[in-house]
């Protein structure tokens, strides 16, 4: 192979670590993605617990003030998309308005079609924050996300190089934390357990070396 065909295939090979995702696949992500998102939350709420970032702020409005979940989770997030437009583009903003809006009216619906019986705290804490880690986690592969500390941990990661993850698993402690006022010790204790699960499951699969797709 001589030293010019191996400089062509060059710009071939770094192409080909990249793969743009197709309309319907973005399309399913976000569905799925949200759907996961409004489980968790449908299990948190169940349980009493809290998560951080704005859904914990909607949390808190909820449990303290008995306002909708959606309208305040709507509502805490249009402040991060000046943010997210001047840094991340009006394609991410616009994915992420999306998902807001999807997770606002399946969070309403979810307790709808699912019911408990029974569910154990613990087992609420850890895979409602799988599931929400789950949900941010297609979300993000997709280009898109919750808004506020999501947007604010891609920018840092995208700007700084720091992990989305270990950004959001920083601040969402902090407001967890916070709720110590809000819901009893047992329960701030658990909502911090489910907190460490979601951005686990973001630190360990959300790195920008290890996944290739672009929306």
């Amino acid at each position: 192979m001589t030293e010019q065909s191996t400089a062509d295939e060059r710009p071939n090979a770094v192409a080909a670590l990249f793969i743009r995702h197709p309309l319907w696949e973005d399309a399913l992500a976000m569905l799925f993605g949200t759907a996961l998102v409004a489980l968790g939350i449908a299990f948190y709420t169940h349980a009493g617990l809290l998560t951080g970032g704005t859904v914990g702020i909607a949390f808190l409005a909820n449990y303290q003030a008995g306002w909708s979940f959606g309208l305040v989770f709507c509502l805490v997030n249009l402040p991060f998309y000046l943010l997210g437009i001047w840094r991340l583009g009006w394609g991410f903003i616009v994915r992420t308005g999306c998902a807001v809006l999807l997770v606002s009216l399946l969070a309403e619906l979810t307790p709808q079609w699912v019911a408990f019986s029974h569910l154990s705290s613990v087992y609420a804490a850890v895979f409602g924050g799988a599931a929400m880690g789950l949900g941010l986690l297609m979300l993000f592969r997709h280009r898109a996300s919750l808004g506020g500390v999501n947007i604010l941990a891609l920018y840092l990661q995208e700007r700084f190089g720091l992990r989305a993850g270990a950004v959001q698993m920083g601040i969402d402690a902090a407001i967890v934390l916070a709720a110590a006022f809000v819901v009893t010790p047992d329960k701030v204790l658990l909502s911090v357990l489910g907190a460490v699960v979601l951005n686990l499951v973001l630190a360990i699969n959300h790195r920008a070396d290890r996944y290739v797709g672009v929306s």
